[in-house]
């Protein structure tokens, strides 16, 4: 909400394209924004709308375009007053170009579109308005977004604050509530239903019917052929991430699976915003990017809940013990750190040795320093791999995410993997 309030108010403002993934909360973002901060909003959709897609096959004169506007909305649009809003803009393409000619003729309209990626970057012959639109990301619920929505907002004032001996003395109760959102994850309408019934079978249910969802729009929007291969990549991330080895390996999709048939495929599902790419690095420089490996990689799903919903977790995983942290540590971890890392603003990474089985799990660059991370599902605070990275590489900061307390050993930081949404614990 404060990056669309800097928008609105911003002298070189642009029309806005807000991206994530179908189900992340783009349309209610836009239109709380538009009833707290504009005096009406103009609302088109273009799912399901012919009529309104038509208004854009012809040329793009944006006033009689803004008079069709107006009659399907209902709603006068005036500059700088109305917030109008296109929703499911991919599946009128030309309007997602008419961005263009808003931006070079009537500045003075406040426009927003919202799209799940599902075709729009992808889509033949659309004319993408590079350079004349401003784009924002919206991902799932952080961890401490959940702790406002389930009412434990004076708990994610704690970590807020960053006081380690504060967030320490709650340690006991951040873990659990971090198992629920292990299960329950980030998708909105499903932490929701759990904030509304503490019931975590709604909240799989919930989970169920998106990760469905998921699968018609791939059908939707590729053939056949490139269906199957997507799907099939897809439905095979809880077993990569389940391995001690997490590198995407095409052949662990099915046997006989070749790369050339499932890049494309992969790509697909990274611009629709459901999955994430981490690259390896072949060198722990400034900047990470130049180092990329483009031929090996991990793929994370868009959220933690979704991945247990995929992977089938039980619900008495969350209620006994520390069962969720030991049997399905290596998938949900990890994925929790990725996503976590991801709406902070990284980019993340990781790193493995060419000769050895030395790695670690992510790496990401901020204010002019390589962070190594090394990723542990429990207290356990044993870091070979860390260890022996910082001896071969000076000048990192090395941090490792576990269950542990904040922890100084000079070389490395441990921070727990509850406060990690809070930039500043372990980047100062």
């Amino acid at each position: 909400m404060d990056n669309l309030i800097a928008w609105k108010s911003s002298p070189r403002r642009k029309p806005l394209v807000l991206n994530g993934a179908r189900q992340v909360g783009k349309t209610w973002l836009l239109k709380e924004f538009g009833r707290l901060h504009f005096a009406n909003v103009a609302y088109v959709s273009f799912d399901n709308n012919p009529q309104m897609a038509a208004q854009f096959d012809g040329d793009f004169d944006t006033s009689r375009i803004l008079t069709a506007l107006q009659a399907e909305a209902r709603q006068r649009i005036t500059p700088g007053e109305t917030l109008v809003i296109f929703d499911e803009i991919q599946e009128c393409p030309k309007a997602l170009t008419s961005l263009k000619y808003f931006c070079e003729d009537a500045p003075e309209y406040v426009i927003a579109a919202a799209g799940s990626l599902l075709g729009i970057t992808l889509h033949s012959g659309t004319g993408y308005p590079v350079g004349k639109v401003n784009t924002l990301e919206l991902h799932p619920l952080t961890f401490c977004e959940y702790l406002d929505a389930i009412g434990e907002g004076l708990l994610r004032e704690v970590i807020d604050q960053g006081d380690e001996k504060a967030i320490d003395s709650f340690s006991a109760r951040l873990t659990s509530l971090l198992k629920s959102y292990y299960f329950v994850g980030g998708m909105p309408e499903a932490v929701e239903v759990f904030a509304d019934t503490r019931r975590l079978a709604d909240a799989r249910d919930v989970q169920n019917e998106i990760l469905l969802g998921y699968e018609r729009d791939t059908s939707k929007h590729l053939d056949l052929r490139e269906t199957e291969f997507t799907l099939a990549a897809w439905n095979s991330i809880p077993a990569h991430l389940g391995r001690e080895n997490k590198k995407f390996v095409f052949g662990h999709i099915r046997d006989g699976a070749r790369a050339r048939d499932y890049r494309s495929a992969i790509t697909w599902l990274c611009e629709a915003g459901i999955t994430t790419r981490v690259p390896r690095v072949a060198k722990p420089g400034i900047p990470l990017s130049a180092y990329a490996d483009e031929s090996a990689f991990k793929l994370f799903s868009v959220d933690v809940g979704l991945l247990a919903a995929m992977s089938q977790l039980d619900e008495s995983s969350v209620v006994n013990g520390n069962a969720l942290f030991t049997e399905f540590k290596g998938s949900l971890t990890e994925q929790y750190v990725c996503q976590e890392l991801v709406a902070t603003g990284f980019s993340p990474c990781y790193w493995s040795a060419e000769n050895s089985s030395g790695e670690i799990d992510f790496m990401v660059q901020h204010g002019g320093y390589v962070y190594p991370i090394e990723v542990k599902a429990e207290e356990n605070l044993r870091a070979k791999s860390l260890a022996a990275f910082n001896r071969t590489h000076e000048g990192m900061r090395c941090r490792r995410f576990s269950l542990s307390g904040f922890r100084d050993e000079g070389w490395m930081r441990n921070v727990p993997l509850y406060s990690i949404g809070n930039v500043r614990n372990w980047t100062c």
